[in-house]
């Protein structure tokens, strides 16, 4: 807003009649021509002195809403004694002070609260309650706890010259307590720990040797086709060096050695544990290991194997053989066809059928379901590339595993091993079982004791799957389990 200023109405009025009159004088003065000039610097004297008391007359009588004022100077005045009113308001106001304990009390209005204190709102009384902090307190006790108190020592009980000689009896009987105490703690230290000197001398005399991988499996190797090793030793030997051919470039340094053949040749042996532990090295030297894999079987190992599992041997020792015969069976199908050329499904089927091998056949069941859905996924693979014929596929293509399984059995033997109590056994079961649906359909059909069992186990599933779905597991094991089923009995009807 653009500052001006206003000239008030009453102002106006005021200054029009003294307007008038001096302009009849100024008429007056000027009118006489004559006039020596130094009545004329009198008269204009005089003339100014007039003009000069009418205006200020003028202003003193004014009316401050209409005189010449600032609008916004007088606005700004107005507001700033409005303030300066509120505060002397402020501070004429006496507040009353309240003084909190640590028990909630009453707040009347007006009353003043220090800083700190804890305000609550009463919501069945509706008045305002205030106390003090409970970490005051708490701080107020832990200062008087650090103060204390102080001891009363009566000066007259004990003279200085009584303390003095009762601080050296003191410090002498400690210093004897000492030193029984040392000598006491190092007889004991003697007697458990030999001295440092010694130590060194017996560490300057061995010949510690840092070997390597491969040379400890030679010596391992070394001590296991000794002669001269015992049956202790030959163990011990085999389970140390299973430890090392876990690792791909071991394993393949065994080989490069000629330790993989003595390990091998270790499976004619007549002691029942070392069949054993020569089975362990070579399951964990087969595993995924393509170049001992081939090596294995130009050596002889899948006979010496099937040969093991065909007679009567302890289970712990068939345990170690069967998985050595797993890892050197899965994705290798040269393997595989010579473990059908040798009649390994007739050794396995023996074997499932035997009593007291229920372990042994869940394992020989999972073996035959990794077989034969690991060649459906190379066949699939081959589709998704396109290749007409790749080396793999075509090495799957010559083993035939299914007309084999059918025509051992394996159908039926499947079938019926849904009797075995495990839920993870009936699992790997029914993955079988559905594995196997394309070439042993006819035969699920003929089998009447199949269909029985799976109306048994899908009621069984159903109230497991019932207790799992009311715990709040939507999907569940067991709710697997009843799917697999279902899906069964659905292909069979």
């Amino acid at each position: 807003m653009e500052r001006g200023w206003v000239l008030g109405q009453t102002g106006l009025n005021s200054l029009l009649p003294t307007t008038l009159w001096l302009h009849e004088l100024r008429s007056i003065t000027m009118a006489p021509q004559g006039l020596p000039p130094s009545r004329m610097a009198l008269l204009g004297m005089l003339l100014g002195l007039l003009m000069a008391s009418c205006f200020t007359f003028c202003l003193s009588h004014q009316n401050p809403e209409f005189a010449l004022t600032s609008p916004e100077k007088s606005s700004t005045k107005e507001a700033e004694r409005k303030d300066t009113t509120a505060e002397e308001e402020l501070d004429s106001e006496v507040l009353e002070v309240f003084h909190p304990t640590y028990e909630w009390q009453a707040l009347r209005p007006g009353q003043a609260v220090p800083v700190g204190s804890h305000v609550r709102l009463n919501l069945q009384t509706g008045a305002r309650e205030v106390k003090l902090q409970e970490e005051d307190k708490h701080r107020n006790n832990l200062k008087g706890l650090r103060k204390g108190k102080r001891l009363d020592i009566n000066t007259n009980t004990y003279t200085s010259q009584d303390l003095k000689s009762a601080l050296a009896k003191f410090k002498e009987g400690a210093e004897v307590e000492s030193s029984k105490e040392d000598k006491a703690r190092q007889a004991k230290v003697k007697r458990l720990f030999r001295p440092i000197e010694e130590l060194k001398k017996d560490f300057e005399e061995l010949n510690v040797v840092i070997e390597t991988d491969m040379q400890i499996m030679v010596r391992l190797i070394n001590k296991f086709n000794s002669s001269s090793s015992s049956l202790e030793e030959k163990i011990a030997a085999l389970f140390d060096l299973e430890y090392y051919v876990h690792q791909m470039d071991n394993a393949q340094d065994l080989l490069s050695f000629g330790g993989l053949q003595v390990v091998i040749n270790g499976l004619n042996s007549t002691e029942p544990l070392v069949k054993e532990y020569a089975a362990f090295v070579l399951g964990a030297a087969f595993s995924s290991n393509p170049k001992v894999q081939v090596e294995a079987i130009e050596g002889g190992a899948l006979q010496k194997l099937l040969v093991i599992l065909a007679t009567e041997q302890p289970l712990t020792a068939k345990k170690k053989v069967l998985f050595a015969l797993c890892s050197l069976l899965r994705h290798f199908p040269y393997a595989q066809q010579q473990f059908l050329k040798l009649g390994g499904l007739q050794v396995l089927r023996s074997l499932v059928q035997a009593k007291g091998t229920e372990v042994l056949a869940v394992r020989v069941v999972t073996l035959l379901y990794d077989l034969v859905t690991e060649k459906m996924f190379a066949e699939e693979e081959a589709e998704l590339t396109q290749e007409s014929s790749p080396e793999k596929l075509q090495q799957y293509r010559q083993v035939h595993l299914l007309p084999g399984l059918r025509e051992q059995g394996w159908c039926e033997i499947t079938a019926h091993l849904l009797a075995l109590p495990e839920h993870d056994a009936r699992e790997k079961v029914l993955q079988t079982l559905g594995a196997l649906l394309a070439t042993c359909r006819d035969r699920y059909h003929q089998d009447p004791q199949l269909s029985r069992m799976l109306v048994s186990l899908q009621a069984e599933y159903q109230a497991l799957a019932a207790l799992e779905l009311r715990d709040g597991e939507d999907e569940g094991y067991f709710r697997e389990l009843l799917g697999s089923i279902n899906s069964l009995l659905k292909e069979l009807r």
